[in-house]
């Protein structure tokens, strides 16, 4: 395989507040250093690892640190994290936006960037006028650029505005066809940062589409940075993961999407201690099947416990909720205390429920416990915190599909004799088949 990307001791780092050293003197030693000698900033090796929840010693810091990685031809690499991680900064460079603190960058082929809105168009210019201006820029000839235009304008859906100035564009419609020029010009690497967010959910899917068209029958190599682990899980096979700078994972999409969330939990759970630390209701201790994460196979019932803990907490009502990659909800069951014999809680107290065969589809999940209590002194609401749930397990539905249920199929005929079907009470096979 042909590698389109390689990144080599890769490193950027950001001045914060005031730009300069502090001094003319040593901004003068800056410039003799770096411009006149070539060797590295010496100001630069005061910096500190980008965490933006605590303060720092110094200016500077590092928003990538040590990068090293190679992407093949052909690859769709989802680049993923939390906010402050570095994607950006990542894209960024990859894109020729900015230059490198260190380190360097090795690209075969073109690349067609969509990192924020306002970038890549000129703002007096017609949309039309700037995907002829975007293709010179990629060094396609106008003829190359005239057979696409009407497919750029078709996708991007605002053909009654392409001769209208951008400026008076809409973010959505900016959006549209700034996504729709990046992926059909002629760039052999495509680079899409979450700015699709912006556009209604119907375009987003389109894009999605898009980009796997791209990547599999075009070949080209796309980079996909999005907070949207669905779409990271069903659109891109490799992933990687930074973390303050720094590369912490890098390998199948399925391994890092569930790396992320397990990251996600644990910090979760760090201020979920730091909250009730001073709290005189509290719901902590969660654990599924004895474990504070846990692992059950595709179809498998498993054990819950959590204990309260109050003093003189009246008619609470709890709550357990799991969620999947993305943050949505597939399952909220409510129960009132009285009707478990919890009228009163005064002390500690342990729940343990017992849930049936879900047929959860296979990944990572998120599950805690929420307590509202409306009277006495301790009334308000309490947050426990977050778990993993990882289901394991094959199935042909797993990316498309949150729960696989066991439905019953039939087909009758025009006298309305049922034909035999597969019973939605017969237990279903959601292994791959061949």
């Amino acid at each position: 395989m042909t590698t389109a990307i390689k990144i080599e001791n890769l490193s950027k780092a950001y001045q914060l507040g005031q730009i300069g050293t502090g001094t003319i003197s040593r901004d003068i030693e800056r410039w003799f250093v770096t411009r006149v000698l070539g060797r590295e900033d010496p100001f630069l090796k005061l910096g500190e690892v980008n965490d933006r929840a605590t303060k720092g010693e110094t200016g500077v810091v590092w928003s990538l640190r040590d990068i090293n990685l190679d992407i093949e031809q052909g690859d769709v690499v989802g680049i993923i994290g939390q906010n402050g991680a570095g994607k950006s900064t990542l894209l960024k460079l990859l894109s020729r936006v900015t230059a490198p603190t260190t380190g360097q960058i090795k690209l075969r082929g073109r690349v067609a960037s969509l990192l924020e809105v306002g970038t890549g168009f000129h703002q007096e210019l017609t949309g039309r006028e700037n995907i002829y201006l975007n293709g010179s820029i990629l060094g396609m000839r106008k003829r190359e650029i005239d057979r696409k235009v009407d497919e750029i304008v078709n996708f991007s859906g605002i053909e009654r505005y392409i001769d209208t100035p951008v400026k008076r564009y809409s973010s959505g419609m900016y959006v549209r066809l700034a996504f729709a020029v990046a992926a059909h010009l002629e760039s052999e690497i495509l680079i899409v940062d979450e700015v699709l967010a912006v556009g209604d959910a119907a375009f987003q899917k389109k894009c999605i589409g898009k980009m796997e068209e791209v990547g599999k029958r075009d070949g080209r190599t796309v980079l996909f940075v999005s907070h949207n682990m669905s779409s990271v899980h069903s659109l891109c096979k490799r992933g990687i993961l930074l973390d303050n700078g720094n590369m912490a994972f890098d390998g199948p999409v399925k391994e890092c999407v569930a790396e992320y969330s397990k990251q996600s939990v644990l910090e979760d759970a760090a201020e979920h201690l730091k909250e009730v630390g001073s709290r005189s209701v509290r719901i902590s201790g969660v654990k599924v099947n004895g474990e504070l994460s846990s692992m059950v196979g595709l179809g498998e019932g498993f054990d819950v416990t959590v204990r309260i803990q109050a003093a003189g907490l009246k008619d609470p009502v709890l709550f357990l909720i799991v969620e999947n990659m993305t943050g949505q909800q597939v399952i909220h069951d409510r129960v009132a205390g009285r009707d478990i014999g919890l009228e009163f809680v005064d002390g500690s107290r342990k729940l343990r429920l017992k849930v049936p065969e879900l047929w959860l589809s296979p990944g990572v999940y998120s599950l805690y416990f929420k307590m509202i209590s409306f009277d006495g002194p301790n009334a308000g609401r309490s947050e426990s915190e977050r778990i993993l749930l990882e289901v394991e397990g094959k199935s042909t539905n797993s990316v498309r599909s949150v729960l696989l249920p066991n439905i019953g199929w039939s087909v009758e005929d025009p006298n309305g004799n049922r034909n035999k079907g597969i019973d939605e009470r017969t237990p279903r096979d959601h292994s791959f088949q061949s």
